[in-house]
């Protein structure tokens, strides 16, 4: 599924994402789907695509990726205080 506007690193990082995916339990095909919006909202947020995107636009992809960021922040120390 990598895309050819990719580069290595992206590609990468879909593969990363995809198999740790797959081994917290998700199909294939969702691990995929997961795995390329993942990336395509960094591209967004770091100014990587081609067509060039609002400011707006980027602003709440940045915001979306940190908030992703955060959100596992706090399951993991959720976890360690139970």
């Amino acid at each position: 599924m990598p895309q050819e506007a990719w580069t290595p690193k992206r590609e990468r990082q879909y593969e990363h994402i995809k198999t740790n995916l797959e081994r917290r339990g998700r199909a294939e095909g969702t691990a995929e789907r997961i795995a390329a919006a993942t990336v395509n909202q960094t591209r967004t947020a770091k100014g990587e695509t081609k067509e060039a995107k609002p400011p707006s636009e980027r602003a709440r992809a940045r915001r979306d990726m940190s908030a992703a960021g955060r959100k596992g922040a706090n399951a993991r120390k959720t976890r360690s205080r139970g």
